[in-house]
């Protein structure tokens, strides 16, 4: 074994050095700021962090409760104490995009709806209650990524309401004129590395679930982005899940989400009306979650995407973003056998 000040010790205190100046700067260069090494890997192969449902810092209690709701919900949502706790339960971030793009966060979980009833096309977020425009949204995203030329995200349109198709013509112009050539066309996943986004500069990959990403190069069908849903409150059976999905995950063609997410129950809002998602199943259970982040490494068999609620609670895109340094030290240790 090599002496801790050998070249080998010294390998792993510059590793070292990378994680820790990244988390300490914000993150916000961090795949710039990435070991050489790394830049010719497949994106599919890194560690990434992401946010689930990341719009949804801001949410409209005076606006009408969206077309996601049943229509029991609605009928109590006249009642505005009613449409109060459902925004403490419908809140799954409490920072804006451009906030999390500085703390690392690099795939963003989207779903978007018509206003029924409102004249035109446009577009919002959506949550139980309606976001910001998404044309806003992009335009935060735009400013982050003319500033961070190196910094490459992933934007997941997967949950469409009150839609059709005259409205997804909207939307997907609306994105093609937010980031023109910043988009990267469809492409076999192994080869969109770093490197081949600088070359091309190119910085967003969206992901459309919706039929017409047919006929745009620059959407990726959804079947490419697959996010398994564990949809459990009980933290054992979601740790358990995120195993047994990675274990299937199809060797080639595809990126991956691991939802570390923890989904409450209509029991769970019952019960607990006033304390909301935060107070009731994120603040107990993330150190778990962030343990078994903790445990994995990327890789083709390994993680890739992992998204989590109030991402900045924990150290959790720090934690994400220092698994790649695994990927290093695999590669250490191939060159020399």
């Amino acid at each position: 074994m090599s002496p801790a000040g050998g070249k080998e010790g010294g390998r792993r205190r510059r590793r070292r050095r990378w994680a820790a100046g990244a988390m300490a700067d914000g993150n916000a260069d961090w795949m710039g700021s990435l070991p050489a090494a790394l830049r010719s890997y497949p994106l599919s192969n890194l560690a990434i962090p992401g946010s689930h449902d990341s719009f949804s810092y801001w949410v409209d209690e005076k606006s009408p409760v969206g077309p996601d709701q049943a229509t029991a919900i609605k009928r109590l949502a006249r009642i505005s104490l009613v449409k109060k706790i459902m925004k403490k339960w419908s809140v799954t971030q409490n920072l804006t995009f451009k906030e999390q793009l500085e703390g690392g966060i690099r795939y963003f979980d989207l779903r978007v709806s018509s206003k029924p009833g409102e004249i035109g096309q446009e577009i919002y977020f959506i949550h139980g209650l309606f976001g910001i425009k998404v044309w806003d949204g992009l335009m935060e995203i735009n400013t982050f990524l003319e500033q961070h030329p190196k910094e490459v995200i992933f934007l997941d349109f997967n949950h469409f309401y009150a839609m059709d198709d005259s409205h997804h013509f909207f939307l997907i112009n609306r994105i093609r004129s937010a980031f023109g050539s910043k988009l990267c066309c469809v492409e076999c996943v192994e080869y969109v590395t770093l490197q081949y986004m600088w070359e091309k500069k190119h910085q967003v990959l969206i992901f459309y679930h919706y039929p017409l990403y047919r006929e745009f190069p620059f959407l990726w069908p959804g079947n490419k982005m697959p996010a398994p849903w564990a949809n459990t409150t009980n933290v054992h059976k979601l740790l358990q899940f995120l195993e047994t999905t990675l274990e299937e995950r199809s060797r080639y063609g595809t990126f991956h989400v691991s939802q570390a997410i923890l989904t409450p129950r209509v029991k769970t809002i019952a019960r607990h009306l006033v304390r909301g998602l935060k107070n009731t199943l994120v603040h107990r259970n993330l150190p778990m979650i962030l343990n078994w982040v903790k445990a994995q490494k990327p890789g083709v068999m390994g993680v890739n995407i992992i998204t989590s609620d109030f991402v900045e609670l924990v150290d959790f895109a720090a934690t994400v973003i220092a698994l790649n340094d695994l990927l290093l030290e695999e590669d250490d240790s191939s060159s020399k056998s």
